[in-house]
């Protein structure tokens, strides 16, 4: 990666030191961070590596890319450097490396209709494209936004999803795999949502992100209703280290993650997707 990539800084490995503005529970488990930052330019499905001064983990960026002066990252607290991370208090610092990473390639894409399907924390990594599109809204046909959590209490962005539910341009499905007595939506995994989409399968282009299962099976019911593979994107965001392809924890066959990713054409490693232990 070269000085220009990496956002005009010279050292990729030296993180800047930010301060934490605010910090946001989005459910039981897991936080948003807002970041102040002097102006940072990112494109939507990139991502950071956060340094808590215990380690340091990679996190998508979850913000507008249209502001540059707060950058957001939903973290879900599952180890020792994101319970660090979700432990902190507006005003503490922060370790910032990035931005790292493949974009959506949203851009290309003008003129199609557009389906987004998110499991779980998945919908960070998706959240800048929203943004993006609804900033553009001209240049896209029909738009949905598929959702799947494990539970209502798991759900992200409750009041956003709100919102964008109530937008004449957008199409929100939001499905649960376990119901409780107050959801009276949808129950069941993501791909059962797909039979409510509606759009020219010869000029469509989808963006995944969850689970890998999640992942493999959405995309093999999208092609199955006409999408082409070359048009399905998704978020790979497995074992990544250092982000600059040294380290080699994130190999995905011939691809690392971190640097050929993290999204990448479903025809490009849905066969890779298939192989146990890759």
């Amino acid at each position: 990666m070269s000085d220009v990539e990496y956002d005009g800084m010279t050292n990729p490995y030296l993180p800047r030191v930010c301060k934490v503005k605010r910090i946001k529970r989005e459910t039981h488990d897991t936080f948003t961070l807002e970041v102040s930052v002097d102006e940072f330019k990112f494109m939507p499905g990139q991502f950071n590596m956060l340094y808590a001064f215990v380690g340091e983990v990679p996190i998508s960026i979850s913000s507008d890319p249209a502001y540059t002066s707060i950058i957001k990252h939903t973290v879900r607290r599952v180890g020792h450097v994101t319970s660090a991370l979700c432990s902190l208090r507006a005003g503490d610092s922060i370790g910032l490396r990035g931005p790292f990473g493949s974009p959506w390639p949203i851009k290309g894409q003008e003129g199609n209709d557009i389906v987004v399907a998110a499991g779980g924390l998945g919908l960070a990594p998706l959240r800048p494209l929203i943004y993006h599109i609804l900033s553009n809204r001209g240049r896209y046909g029909r738009v949905y936004l598929l959702y799947g959590a494990k539970t209502p209490r798991d759900i992200l962005y409750k009041d956003e999803l709100a919102r964008w539910r109530a937008r004449f341009d957008l199409d929100v499905y939001v499905t649960v795999d376990r119901a409780d007595e107050r959801w009276y939506g949808n129950v069941g995994v993501v791909t059962s949502l797909i039979p409510r989409v509606h759009v020219d399968p010869l000029h469509a282009s989808a963006f995944i992100c969850g689970p890998e299962v999640m992942m493999r099976f959405t995309a093999r019911e999208l092609i199955n209703l006409g999408l082409d593979a070359e048009r399905i994107f998704i978020s790979m965001e497995r074992n990544m280290k250092c982000a600059l392809g040294i380290c080699g924890h994130c190999q995905f066959g011939p691809e690392f993650i971190c640097k050929d990713g993290p999204v990448l054409s479903y025809s490009r490693i849905a066969r890779l997707l298939s192989i146990r232990e890759v």
